[in-house]
C-alpha cells in the first residue's frame, strides 16, 4: 500500500517534506516513525488524513500521515 508522508519542523532536515513510501497492509503509524528514525523526544503530533492520530492507528492504503515536532516558544 502507499502512504503520503508529510513531515514538518525539524524533521524535514536531511529527510523530505512530501514523499509516497510504500509500506505492508496493517502497518501503524509507529512503524513509519521508526523506519524515519523520528525521536520519540521530538516527537508532537501525528494525523492522518487531517485527523489527530495515536502511534498505534493502522494506516491504509492512500492515508496521508503528517508528522510535526513539539513546539517550543513562549
Amino acid at each position: 500500500m502507499n502512504i503520503t508522508v508529510s513531515l514538518h519542523g525539524v524533521f524535514r532536515i536531511d529527510r523530505f517534506k512530501l514523499k509516497i513510501l510504500e509500506y505492508p497492509e496493517g502497518c501503524c503509524v509507529q512503524k513509519v516513525i521508526d523506519d524515519l528514525q523520528i525521536p520519540a523526544t521530538l516527537l508532537g503530533t501525528t494525523l492522518i488524513n487531517k485527523v489527530h492520530a495515536k502511534s498505534s492507528d493502522i494506516l491504509h492504503d492512500g492515508d496521508t500521515l503528517m508528522i510535526l515536532p513539539l513546539l517550543e516558544g513562549g
